[in-house]
């Protein structure tokens, strides 16, 4: 992309700048004031499943030091804040009796963003299903929509007096691949056998929650959230073409297409798809599935690039890591690609149905050391830079653009790389739990205030 400076006046006055945090990955307070097990928290019990067996016990301490970390927030120019609500910390026996301990809880966390005047947008599921629903099925249960629909009646009864904007699934082929087809994200569960109730219940659960917060908060601001990666073919041979369509249906079209009305992807060469339908009885529930949200959340890392690979099950693809391509990449090894950042918000923008479109993840995780008080994170600053560079074009070229929310405010417990990750603008010493402002989170302040 070529070099134009980037301005955040030219992203309008009413633009959500923001950072977002998730309670399992932040909160900690494990068992506290009632909380029950969370699937991250079995998860993290179970040996070898988390880098350096790393648990989500006390993680970034959030549960105590949220009025510090708002003040951090506000501090960093930032006039939005992204957290999520514990399911297990708010029904802690995943149904039935409210938690008045959590719920008090949310509200001081509302009501200090109030004060500070930082704009509360409030996820209502981000990965932590309580242990208790899990051993009943969890997200491939028969059930899960009655247990799914009590737990967002709780969250817009008690809340929605104070919050107007409202995310309800935080990317769910995330959730559904990872943990219940790879078995590499909690519960930990394999198999086709899982995936496919696992991804119906989420295409319903997303359009339900929706439906019910429209119900019960007067002028809600509904969206949700997807994960998307621009998928790449490797070279121009129709087998890479194929193999890179097929992972695009699986990345980007899966829960996006139903929510507009169109019900699942439709490929005929996709033998998987063909099973998702024939098992979910797809085209009885299409109505179900659609939803008309204010906004779309895009949470978009790196694109990927693609190859065909008989040997492959179900997909016959595999990626090409970004280090065989010798193109940039952050320290876990994922591509940064700001044209594709570009290609990709254009993308969801050509559906049509999307009303409006906030980026609510971005960001990068590197090595950060702290050194003498500082913490120079340079590569981050010229991703960040570069993706607003980006975004900004795709603002300017009509796409609806209302938001953008960097991943993460402070370094936090990411999922099953433990602490061995750091995305934040803030440093912690998990040791200490001391906070520190990286350069990265200099450079926001700076940005927000020009």
């Amino acid at each position: 992309m070529s070099f134009t400076p980037v301005h955040r006046k030219n992203f309008g006055n009413n633009f959500h700048w923001g950072v977002a945090i998730a309670a399992a990955q932040n909160e900690g307070g494990f068992l506290e004031d009632g909380k029950s097990m969370s699937i991250w928290d079995a998860f993290a019990r179970r040996q070898g499943k988390i880098r350096g067996s790393h648990t989500p016990f006390v993680a970034a301490d959030f549960y105590h030091r949220y009025k510090d970390d708002l003040l951090l927030v506000k501090a960093l120019g930032f006039n939005s804040f992204r957290f999520s609500l514990s399911w297990a910390r708010i029904l802690p026996d995943g149904t039935g009796k409210t938690n008045k301990q959590a719920i008090a809880f949310y509200h001081k966390v509302i009501d200090e963003c109030l004060k500070l005047e930082i704009t509360p947008f409030v996820t209502i599921y981000h990965w932590d299903l309580p242990n208790v629903l899990e051993k009943e099925g969890g997200w491939t249960s028969t059930l899960f929509q009655k247990w799914f629909a009590r737990y967002v009646k709780v969250c817009a009864e008690n809340f929605g007096d104070k919050v107007k904007n409202w995310i309800i699934l935080n990317e769910p082929l995330s959730f559904t691949a990872l943990g219940y087809m790879m078995a590499q994200h909690a519960p930990g569960k394999r198999g086709l056998f899982n995936f496919f109730p696992a991804i119906h219940n989420a295409a319903l659960a997303q359009a339900e929650g929706g439906r019910i917060v429209r119900e019960l908060v007067p002028n809600a601001y509904i969206g949700t959230t997807f994960s998307c990666s621009e998928v790449i073919p490797n070279t121009q041979r129709e087998e890479d073409i194929k193999a890179a369509g097929r992972l695009d249906i699986l990345m980007n079209r899966l829960f996006i297409e139903p929510v507009l009305g169109l019900g699942y992807p439709r490929d005929d060469q996709f033998p998987f798809i063909q099973k998702l339908e024939k098992y979910t009885h797809a085209w009885r529930y299409t109505e179900k599935m659609y939803f008309k949200f204010d906004f779309i959340g895009l949470q978009n890392y790196f694109p990927v690039t693609i190859k065909y690979n008989a040997l492959m099950p179900v997909i016959n693809a595999s990626q090409v890591n970004a280090k065989t391509k010798g193109a940039p990449h952050t320290d876990l090894g994922w591509e940064i690609n700001s044209e594709s950042f570009y290609r990709i918000i254009k993308k969801f923008w050509m559906y049509g149905g999307v009303k409006e479109i906030i980026i609510t993840e971005n960001g990068a995780s590197f090595k950060d050391k702290l050194e003498n008080g500082v913490v120079k994170d340079d590569k981050r600053i010229a991703y960040f830079q570069t993706h607003l560079r980006a975004m900004q074009k795709a603002k300017k070229e009509g796409v609806n653009l209302k938001g953008y929310f960097a991943w993460t405010l402070t370094d936090n417990f990411e999922w099953n790389l433990g602490y061995s990750a750091r995305f934040g603008l803030v440093h912690v010493d998990f040791k200490t739990q001391l906070r520190t402002i990286k350069n990265s989170g200099h450079w926001w302040r700076a940005f927000l205030q020009d």
